[in-house]
């Protein structure tokens, strides 16, 4: 993996996270990072499932929404669980 793609990454996973805050709370930035990290993979994951596709023609863009989705729901799901 190259630098500039794990920066990314990492960014989007900030970013992801961050926003899945604001829907079902929390904080702080190891959270963010892990939560949207993890969303990520949710994210991609649920829409490969259920078979919808995102019309953003942006990838960033598409990437931070299928992510903080993914966040959204793990958050979500974890709560349930505890």
């Amino acid at each position: 993996m190259h630098t500039n793609s794990l920066i990314m990454w990492i960014v989007i996973g900030l970013l992801a996270g961050w926003l899945a805050s604001f829907v079902v709370g929390g904080g702080g930035l190891v959270r963010y990072l892990v939560s949207g990290l993890l969303g990520s993979f949710v994210g991609g994951l649920l829409l490969q499932w259920t078979g919808i596709n995102l019309p953003i023609a942006n990838p960033f863009i598409q990437q931070i929404v299928v992510s903080t989705a993914g966040a959204i729901v793990l958050i979500l799901a974890a709560r349930l669980i505890a």
